[in-house]
């Protein structure tokens, strides 16, 4: 495995690569290497794990830069001791990478308020097969030039070029947060209940949405229904007021959420996750269609079904595949940058 200790390095080697017409498995921990389509043949293991350095930080700004090879543990970890955060909550945590989450653009439970890393991370730097180092954005919130390009990066689950260097702005952590479930035998009361808090004058940080076969792996029943809030004792007081049909319960338990399909799929071997966008009135059927236990970002639309390869759907491609293959040509016309890892892009 090539680990590359400098930005430089990381660039020199995918170039070397490119000279050799090499395949090349890029990632930084390869902890997601079960998710997002799989590698297309062996191809030489290029890490970034050794790009670990915390470059720039700066509390008062509200801005962080650190190298893609940082886990993602230790940059909230640091972020922690100034009281700030970066609210993404990818799954395997523990063990991934900058340059992992933001590749793949992982977000969790609280992107029903935050967003996803696409608004999060305000500039980047990456390597490219011909060896060059390419800045995009800056360390200013409000940068918007050359943003558009490092945007393009993210969710390219390294099938364009890698990443070294990533800024983002940080957000302060909440005074306190308490956390209400509903259970319901029923998914259309479920989802009635979901409307009333989207339709109120609330604004929680989550609101996801288990089918039974999820919700039983957490001890709970039915169609399960789960409410993250955050702010001062008198605000969550509100919220406890409101969702009067709801019982408060521990909020450790959305590291359980969080770590659902990392759990999932060490537990099943065979096993594969099915992603479905769906508009907020589409979040019903996708918890309909998708196979096993279901997780659904139920605020976003955006769901997650659980199931082994005999019983998994074939996927069709997304809307504008097409534009994705001719950037592909562009940039790795050779296709030895993570082949097969995005939607079967070669």
């Amino acid at each position: 495995m090539i680990c590359p200790d400098t930005p430089p390095l990381l660039a020199q080697s995918l170039a070397d690569l490119r000279s050799a017409r090499t395949t090349i498995r890029l990632g930084g921990q390869f902890t997601k290497d079960r998710i997002g389509g799989r590698l297309v043949g062996e191809g030489t293991p290029v890490s970034t794990r050794n790009l670990s350095r915390i470059l720039r930080y700066r509390p008062n700004d509200l801005t962080i830069s650190v190298e893609s090879g940082v886990r993602w543990s230790d940059l909230q970890q640091e972020l922690g001791r100034n009281g700030q955060m970066i609210p993404l909550d990818p799954p395997w945590s523990g063990g991934c990478t900058v340059g992992g989450v933001v590749a793949a653009n992982q977000s969790g439970p609280r992107r029903r308020l935050f967003g996803t890393a696409r608004d999060c991370v305000i500039g980047m730097t990456f390597a490219t097969l011909e060896g060059k180092l390419v800045q995009a954005g800056g360390m200013v919130v409000k940068n918007v030039a050359g943003l558009d390009f490092g945007k393009l990066m993210i969710g390219s689950w390294g099938t364009l070029a890698a990443l070294a260097i990533v800024n983002f702005k940080v957000f302060p952590i909440a005074r306190g947060t308490r956390t209400f479930l509903f259970e319901s035998a029923s998914l259309a009361a479920a989802i009635e209940c979901r409307d009333g808090v989207l339709k109120s004058v609330l604004q929680p940080l989550s609101v996801d949405l288990l089918n039974p076969e999820a919700s039983a792996a957490l001890g709970w029943n039915g169609f399960a229904l789960a409410v993250q809030a955050a702010g001062a004792p008198p605000v969550l007081d509100r919220y406890q007021a409101a969702l009067a049909g709801f019982r408060v319960i521990d909020c450790a338990v959305w590291d359980r959420i969080r770590e659902f399909t990392p759990d999932f799929l060490a537990r099943h071997p065979d096993g594969v996750v099915v992603s479905k966008s769906s508009t907020l009135t589409g979040v019903a059927d996708a918890v309909r269609e998708l196979p096993g236990p279901v997780v659904s970002r139920a605020g976003s639309g955006v769901s997650y079904g659980h199931a082994t390869h005999d019983v998994a759907p074939n996927m069709e491609k997304p809307g504008g595949f097409e534009i994705m293959e001719r950037i592909k040509r562009m940039m790795d016309p050779d296709a030895l940058l993570n082949p097969g890892r995005l939607h079967g892009l070669l």
